[in-house]
């Protein structure tokens, strides 16, 4: 079911950002999809904020809000902290090794958008919805991580439809593996999925506006002292992420739901 929600909302995804490429085409640049703030917000934001709201629709409609975005039913360990830790790192690291003056106000507003949507939809699909039924389903909690993480690397494969470099793909799923484990156990953690949307809301505009565009490489930040660490914190978090598959424990108590014949 997780698979099938996912798969879904990806072909949804892309449907309405073709829609929006047939009606405002003449707003983006087909070249560099960043290069104004107006290609921003038509080529990227208006179809993931879309996307978001069928997201947020359609787990109210299976009455999955209040456990998503309530308590954790699983509590974590203090280990834990390092990968929002990293995460953190990461972020901080990309804001200071950026070239702000290469950016207009017009288009930093657009990323910030962008990343809050990218945010609520993104860990609403994978740590929200495709956690909650692998929970109700009664795996445990490194099942639910492992696969969860996979689920929202596998999506980005998605991005060779859009012409992305396939090195550049392949480089990102191995990326938001890493990236995926951490944000589960920042939500394990703080006891909150909010705290994976607010790591993932900014991880994502401040990336961009690091390395210049959704093209590059994750790490590809040039060569100051402030991206070498961002693109060391990032190979910590792969790193990190992958070592935490073998430490997650746990077992939600989540209960699961009634059959139809129940």
């Amino acid at each position: 079911m997780a698979l099938v929600l996912i798969v879904a909302y990806l072909v949804f995804y892309l449907l309405v950002g073709q829609l929006t490429s047939w009606l405002f085409g003449d707003r983006i640049d087909k070249d560099n999809v960043v290069a104004t703030a107006p290609s921003i917000w038509f080529a990227l934001v208006l179809p993931i904020a879309v996307g978001a709201l069928a997201l947020v629709t359609v787990t109210a409609r299976m009455g999955k809000l209040a456990a998503i975005f309530g308590p954790q039913p699983v509590r974590g360990s203090g280990w834990m902290w390092i990968g929002p830790a990293l995460v953190l790192i990461a972020i901080i690291a990309h804001l200071a090794g950026t070239r702000w003056s290469s950016w207009t106000g017009a288009q930093i507003s657009a990323m910030l958008v962008l990343g809050v949507c990218v945010g609520v939809a993104e860990e609403l699909a994978t740590r929200g919805l495709t956690v909650q039924i692998l929970r109700e389903a009664g795996h445990g909690e490194r099942f639910v991580a492992v696969v969860s993480s996979l689920v929202f690397a596998l999506m980005h494969m998605v991005n060779l439809i859009s012409g992305m470099e396939l090195s550049t793909v392949a480089a990102t799923v191995v990326y938001t593996f890493g990236f995926g484990m951490c944000m589960y156990l920042a939500m394990r953690v703080t006891g909150t999925i909010w705290a994976a949307i607010v790591l993932h809301a900014c991880t994502d505009p401040s990336t961009f506006l690091s390395t210049g565009g959704l093209d590059k490489a994750v790490g590809d930040s040039g060569g100051s002292g402030a991206s070498i660490i961002a693109a060391f914190a990032t190979v910590l978090l792969i790193v990190f992420g992958v070592v935490a598959v073998f430490f997650v424990r746990g077992k939600s108590q989540v209960a699961q739901p009634l059959s139809a014949g129940a």
